[in-house]
């Protein structure tokens, strides 16, 4: 949690008065303060999250649904890939994976871009929480086998928190 609250906090020292528009390019600035400010794993994985989704939203002023989904697939893809985690793991897939999962429900049905991002959110909450019940096979947790099991990922958390503040930031 220390080295997450360091992080945003010099995200939003980093960006304060910021008149960007590009959604895009306030996402990249993101990741890139994110990967200066946070060492280890998941100042790579974080700042890596945000520099592919941004990706996704370059030189959009707004972003909807479908944008949304493309953001977070290719975030998804691209911590599948330096991780090589899957949900299940006990990682912050386990919160990214469910709320991508429904953000696509959602569209499928024709929801709005709020009521698909309540969803969003809800699963990102429970498929953190699901973490709890998992023994942790990817990272320095992992050491620890079956002592996780009782225990909220504290990746799938942080995830939690970001993934809800996208929700948040439309309400």
């Amino acid at each position: 949690g220390v080295n997450m609250a360091k992080c945003f906090r010099e995200v939003r020292k980093k960006l304060a008065g910021s008149e960007e528009a590009d959604i895009g390019a306030l996402l990249d600035k993101v990741g890139k303060v994110i990967l200066n400010a946070v060492g280890g794993a998941m100042g790579a994985l974080y700042g890596t999250f945000f520099l592919k989704a941004s990706k996704e939203a370059k030189g959009k002023r707004e972003v909807g649904l479908e944008d949304l989904i493309r953001m977070f697939e290719a975030a998804e893809a691209a911590i599948v890939a330096m991780g090589k985690a899957r949900p299940g793991d006990k990682t912050l897939l386990d919160t990214l994976d469910p709320a991508l999962k429904a953000l696509k429900e959602a569209q499928a049905e024709g929801k709005p871009l709020l009521e698909a991002l309540a969803a969003f959110s809800e699963a990102a909450r429970k498929g953190a929480e699901s973490t709890q019940a998992m023994i942790a096979k990817i990272g320095r947790s992992s050491r620890l086998g079956e002592r996780t099991i009782g225990h909220q990922d504290a990746g799938a958390t942080s995830c939690y928190f970001i993934l809800n503040a996208f929700y948040q930031a439309t309400k």
